[in-house]
């Protein structure tokens, strides 16, 4: 069974204190979409189960220490405010952005504030009140967060990270939930295309998956027809197009992300015409890696990334190169599956030449005063040819 698509871990008073009894909950962590999923979830829950009109929401997003400090105060003044007519309160200190590490957060005035803060909440008589806070990433060494540890719960969201080889696997577990949710299917290929599109981005699979939704309309299951024609591909697959594109063997779509990429490089000087070709070769030895594992039978071809990583997972570490460059089990294993699907666009012997072309390239754009965009699309047009070849796997997708 999959993973959850976030991470949530919970420190308590008691085995038997929970997110529907403890009278102080944090919900934090650097997924902002996450954090603030959970905590409007649990303070719909929290309000309905008090009933009354008489709770209150603080917004605690601020700029600098003045305002934290004011909302703090607000704070202390809803805990101490009694309901008018009686009954139980609920107090959400929303977005609060002073409980990091950032310059407002070690302001010496804010330190001080937020040390007396966790000192009244240990003191504080919590019948009938109950206080949630909904934070971004929090310094566990302040006095504040270990009471609130002590106290109640913590509930703590981390964001997906494209260096976390779980990721898309994470995601796609976020994917399915939502679906679940909205009476939708979807397919290993299209779930697979839609979260290499995306990227390691919850909010923006969010809302890719609802756009897909009402695209769709009464039809129960997603195709990956529908993804290809309506999910946008965020930056995290922009930076990967020029490679894909080659996998592919798209000289048309190769062509165009090559102009794109030549044309972004005049706004961000961080980036060469070295570098797209570096990231060619990674490509065409990632596809030769995979071409050999296939050809030694330990590798077999797969139609999901689940039963791609379970393969990988099962290679035999002893037998493989020490150089990380060579070794798939140094390689993202999402970068390989979707790598996977693309190998029987070439024979070996292409591949070889390929590699010699992308090599004869950079010898020409190190020592020659030739235009830089053609020593690319010469390459370019070589490798993949004029003609294009039957039967490719993946050049359909744009």
């Amino acid at each position: 069974m999959a993973r959850p698509a976030v991470s949530a871990s919970a420190t308590a008073v008691s085995p038997a204190l929970t997110t529907a009894t403890a009278p102080l909950l944090l919900i934090c962590g650097d997924d902002d979409f996450s954090v603030k999923q959970r905590a409007r979830q649990l303070y719909e829950g929290m309000t309905a189960e008090a009933g009354g009109f008489d709770h209150e929401v603080l917004d605690a997003a601020v700029q600098n220490a003045g305002e934290a400090l004011a909302a703090v105060g607000r704070l202390r003044e809803a805990l101490y405010t009694l309901p008018f007519f009686g009954g139980a309160k609920v107090v959400w200190f929303q977005n609060c952005s002073f409980l990091g590490e950032d310059r407002t957060a070690s302001s010496a005035a804010v330190t001080t504030s937020l040390g007396e803060l966790a000192d009244e909440l240990k003191r504080f008589r919590w019948e009938g009140v109950r206080l949630l806070i909904s934070a971004g990433k929090p310094d566990k060494r302040r006095s504040l967060f270990k009471a609130i540890e002590k106290l109640g719960i913590v509930e703590t969201f981390n964001a997906l990270s494209a260096e976390d080889k779980d990721w898309a696997t994470l995601a796609e577990s976020h994917v399915l939930k939502i679906l679940r949710g909205l009476g939708k299917q979807i397919g290993d290929e299209a779930i697979s295309e839609l979260v290499n599109r995306v990227g390691p981005n919850l909010r923006a699979l969010a809302s890719e998956v609802e756009k897909l939704s009402l695209y769709v309309g009464d039809r129960p299951e997603i195709l990956l027809a529908d993804v290809l024609l309506i999910v946008t591909r965020q930056k995290h697959a922009r930076a990967f197009a020029l490679a894909e594109a080659l996998g592919d063997r798209d000289l048309a779509k190769l062509l165009r992300t090559l102009d794109e990429e030549l044309w972004e490089m005049r706004l961000d000087k961080s980036r060469s015409e070295i570098g797209l070709l570096y990231g060619l070769i990674s490509k065409i030895r990632t596809l030769i890696l995979l071409k050999e594992l296939r050809r030694e039978g330990l590798l077999k071809p797969a139609r999901d990334y689940n039963s791609f990583k379970g393969q990988l997972d099962r290679l035999p570490s002893g037998g493989l190169p020490a150089d990380r460059r060579f070794n798939p089990l140094a390689l993202h294993p999402f970068t390989l599956f979707t790598a996977s699907r693309q190998i029987d666009n070439y024979e070996s012997h292409e591949l070889v030449s390929a590699m010699e072309t992308l090599l004869e390239s950079n010898r020409r754009l190190v020592s020659s005063d030739l235009d830089e965009a053609l020593v690319l699309q010469q390459a370019a047009i070589q490798i993949v040819g004029l003609t294009p070849r039957r039967g490719l796997k993946g050049a359909d997708r744009s």
